[in-house]
């Protein structure tokens, strides 16, 4: 079929998917974890062999984490589904109620956004999360996956495709895109696809908003900072900052740049070149730095460099204010945090920084969409509309206005026969299920 054809498909299978109830899809996505863990052996098989090829093709070490996809990854990604389950559906939710007049009733209510088409890195986990999260929100999907993934990817698709018809979800919902020009034809389809969402890095999102006219949902690189203020407690700092960097280097929401305040600097580097030097981590650091700890030196394009490595930048700054400015100069607006005891500060650290999840005495890698409770995420947006930090089910409803009247006339309201109240309404759309 050609690609063209398959996204008229995918886009007269949307619109009655949008109709499907809440019983109707959590019974599809029960169905599809269960056929998961069915056919877990053929899909770890297919897994091996793609990565038995990746590394004949000197894949980088951190792709290849991302790529594997195990019983451990799976028994996750099913777990993922059925938070999904446990969830609200986002369609169909009321979100205002006017009376403009007697008789005459508006609504905002929530309803999908139509054909999403998602392209992403080298993570199977990401396309059973990005087709279960897209049929709870009731859209279309077209998903295109990185080659090196392309026999897991292959099964995984099947299997959630299948299941989902077998529980009555409409056919082509969703569909599977493997080659490079795919995407190129899928940036020209404005009148079949509504949302883009790629997932990659800053220079592909940019020539994915660059060649389409559809509207794009940017998940930038992950240049996540931490910083270490001077009221800080030094140990919490450590193990945030380990645990933010090294308990998984291959995702967007792990660290990439230390920020340490210039008073605690002494006490403090010492303690986590001791504990980075544990998980062998290679330390990258300004002049500062380097005068109180080994490490290499930093360099201009370090600061702005998304490692997904067991490297890290650090850099001592002389104040709060300074640490902010470097954030918001270096950072790709993903996930930065600041360690310190003291509130006033983090209230200011959390208020100027510039990013779509800003935190306080916590890991970075708390910024998540299963994390946040959103049963999974198809990617985190830096963008400022529609949708910002990890994008799950909300994200990816829009709303329509449904006005109920009866006999009303504009005409009636020009001449002042009739005027407007504007009262709010405490009731659901009346045609809500």
């Amino acid at each position: 079929m050609r690609m063209d054809e398959l996204a008229r498909c995918v886009k007269e299978a949307s619109i009655k998917l949008a109709g499907a109830g809440a019983e109707q899809k959590n019974k599809a996505l029960a169905r599809i974890a269960g056929s998961l863990e069915n056919r877990k052996e053929e899909i770890i098989k297919a897994n091996r062999e793609d990565l038995r090829r990746s590394e004949k093709e000197d894949l980088a070490p951190p792709l290849l984490k991302r790529l594997k996809f195990d019983e451990v990854k799976i028994a996750e990604v099913v777990d993922g589904i059925y938070s999904l389950i446990a969830l609200e559906d986002p369609v169909g939710k009321t979100l205002l109620s006017t009376e403009m007049d007697e008789g005459l009733e508006l609504y905002r209510v929530t309803c999908p956004i139509g054909v999403i088409g998602v392209i992403f890195e080298s993570r199977p986990d990401a396309l059973v999360q990005i087709s279960t999260l897209c049929l709870k929100s009731g859209n279309g999907v077209l998903l295109k996956g990185g080659s090196e993934a392309r026999e897991t990817n292959r099964v995984l698709a099947e299997v959630i495709i299948k299941a989902a018809g077998e529980a009555g979800i409409p056919s082509n919902w969703a569909a599977l895109l493997e080659t490079r020009s795919d995407v190129d034809e899928m940036l020209k389809m404005d009148e079949s696809i509504d949302l883009i969402i790629p997932r990659g890095s800053n220079d592909f999102v940019r020539y994915i908003m660059s060649n389409s006219r559809i509207p794009v949902l940017g998940h930038a690189d992950g240049v996540c900072h931490c910083y270490v203020d001077e009221d800080a407690d030094p140990g919490m700092a450590v193990k945030i900052a380990v645990d933010s960097k090294t308990q998984y280097v291959a995702v967007c929401n792990a660290l990439e740049t230390l920020l340490v305040h210039e008073k605690t600097a002494p006490d403090f580097l010492p303690e986590l070149k001791k504990a980075m030097d544990e998980k062998q981590v290679e330390l990258i650091g300004c002049p500062k730095t380097r005068s109180i700890i080994p490490a290499a030196p930093a360099s201009e394009e370090d600061w702005k460099t998304e490692y997904l490595d067991y490297k890290l930048s650090v850099k001592v700054v002389s104040s709060l204010d300074e640490a902010i400015e470097h954030i918001n100069r270096y950072g790709s607006g993903h996930t930065d945090s600041i360690v310190t005891r003291d509130k006033e500060k983090a209230t200011r650290f959390m208020a100027y920084v510039d990013a779509g999840n800003v935190f306080w005495n916590c890991s970075t890698r708390f910024s998540d969409g299963f994390r946040y409770g959103f049963g999974a995420e198809v990617g985190i947006s830096t963008a400022k509309i529609h949708a910002r930090g990890p994008v799950g089910l909300e994200g990816l409803v829009i709303y329509k206005y449904k006005l109920i009247g009866n006999g009303h006339l504009v005409g009636d309201y020009a001449d002042r026969s009739r005027s407007f109240k504007h009262n709010q309404l405490n009731k659901d759309f009346w045609l809500q299920s």
